[in-house]
């Protein structure tokens, strides 16, 4: 694997940074130095711009089957170096090599298949009487993405956009350049005009807020932080681009008292400490009758324990749990239990340091608290580890308030063998999106959030939809017609 991290790839081709800055990029599991990463300035977010803006006339007005030929040989291309791209994965940001083949890699080609199945038979005009309206390429789209799920994130962004006919000027995480330098490669292979894909690095806080603020770039697609986010939005107002924000959360998981409360419990520790926890939608807020707590707890602190014992090397095939993806993480990670401890929440399992025999690499605990309120920091703030709260409720009513008192609306769950009593309580959780007993992901289904989870939607149709303006062009028909 020798993807190019020292370079950008700008107008179809490798191009050096103009300043030549750059910083190191450390493995999380060893703390270690493994490449190098070029870190940009304004002047190459110009040049990628212009390269973008000049191809959109050409692009935009590409037939419709020649992108599918053109996403055929992507898929293609990706198919041939996903062992590269989930290695890399591994290497940037610590998820396990299972994970990083079955899911991290592997949502990027979903993705993909997802936009062309949708490209297959999506109207991009229709009949109104005798009004014609039209959807049509928003233009050059500024996509700025995270690192824990770095080919997810990035594909779900690139993938539609090329599909509505839009140029792209990507500045993924500088902590997940491995894997975007390996998508340009692909991309280019595949055939993918000059100018219409362009990646550049650089730290968000300049890279970001400039490509935010250009004249010539007509929307903004971010996932981050909320903090980030808001910045992003106010940066661009400016400029009235479109903005579209995927950005952070607090998700509910509502054990209802009919579920089945060992595999409901222990799916749902599961889900949180996959990829160390670091997933935007992971249910980190268990909600449990308090009727049911002890049996509860007794079956958490068994899986957690277990979990502790999974974390380890992410190159090895035995590992459950890797590291997380770099030190600002693990030490936020680290304030985040001393301050549930010093709030008075009860440890389950886990807690402060690392897990032993692992002094080395960004390794933490997977972290259980019980005896935990909503008002505490560890229930309101998204901490972005291996880190579950569980909480106590009276009853479905209760449940639900407890799930919607939060400033996220992102994801939600519930548990129940009762559907009807199930769906009714899915029907009031104020979140884009919930997952009704152990639901997996559907990669044609809106994904987004409510309230400052953010704004617009991602995957499938609704995801192509984002990146369209529509146009109305009235007397186009006649009613003779």
């Amino acid at each position: 694997m020798n993807a190019n991290t020292t370079e950008f790839y700008i107008n179809g081709q490798w191009v050096a940074p103009l300043n030549g800055h750059t910083r190191p990029l450390i493995n999380p599991a060893t703390e270690q130095q493994y490449a190098t990463v070029a870190m940009g300035d304004t002047g190459d977010v110009d040049a990628a711009v212009d390269a973008a803006k000049g191809a959109f006339s050409s692009w935009s007005k590409t037939p419709v089957a020649e992108r599918m030929a053109l996403f055929e040989r992507i898929i293609g291309g990706y198919k041939k170096r996903f062992a590269e791209i989930a290695q890399a994965i591994t290497q940037e940001m610590g998820a396990p090599a299972s994970l990083s083949q079955s899911a991290q890699a592997a949502m990027g080609l979903g993705h993909f298949a997802a936009t062309l199945n949708v490209l297959k038979n999506f109207a991009f005009s229709q009949r109104q009487g005798t009004t014609e309206i039209r959807k049509e390429p928003i233009g050059v789209v500024g996509l700025i993405t995270p690192w824990n799920w770095p080919m997810n994130q990035v594909i779900c962004k690139v993938a539609p956009a090329l599909a509505a006919g839009c140029t792209i000027v990507l500045k993924p995480s500088q902590d997940a350049s491995l894997s975007a330098a390996l998508l340009a490669e692909i991309l280019h292979e595949a055939g993918v005009p000059a100018g219409v894909f362009n990646v550049i690095q650089g730290a968000g806080a300049k890279i970001g807020d400039y490509m935010s603020r250009h004249a010539d770039i007509d929307m903004i697609s971010f996932t981050g932080s909320t903090q980030a986010g808001t910045q992003v939005a106010k940066a661009a107002a400016d400029t009235v681009k479109r903005v579209a924000l995927e950005l952070g959360g607090k998700s509910a998981n509502i054990i209802l008292d009919d579920a089945d409360i060992t595999r409901s419990v222990t799916n749902g520790i599961k889900a949180v400490f996959a990829n160390s926890g670091q997933t935007c939608t992971a249910p980190t807020r268990m909600l449990v009758p308090n009727s049911l707590l002890p049996q509860a707890l007794a079956v958490a602190k068994a899986v957690g324990e277990a979990s502790i014992k999974a974390v380890g090397d992410p190159t090895s095939d035995k590992t459950g749990i890797g590291p997380v993806a770099h030190q600002r993480q693990f030490e936020k990670i680290q304030e985040m239990i001393a301050k549930g401890i010093d709030e008075g929440a009860t440890l389950l399992c886990g807690g402060l340091g690392k897990p032993a025999g692992l002094e080395t690499g960004y390794y933490v605990k997977p972290t259980i608290f019980s005896d935990v309120t909503n008002d505490m920091t560890i229930a309101r703030e998204e901490i972005f580890g291996p880190v579950l709260v569980i909480i106590g409720y009276e009853d479905d009513a209760d449940a639900v308030r407890i799930a919607n008192d939060s400033p996220y609306g992102l994801s939600g769950y519930v548990s129940g063998t009762d559907v009807d009593r199930v769906r009714l309580v899915a029907s009031q959780m104020r979140t884009g999106m919930v997952h009704l007993n152990d639901a997996k992901p559907d990669l044609q289904a809106p994904f987004g959030g409510y309230k400052q989870s953010g704004n617009g939607r991602e995957w499938g149709e609704y995801g192509l939809e984002d990146f369209l303006e529509v146009k109305s062009v009235l007397g186009w028909h006649n009613d003779a017609e």
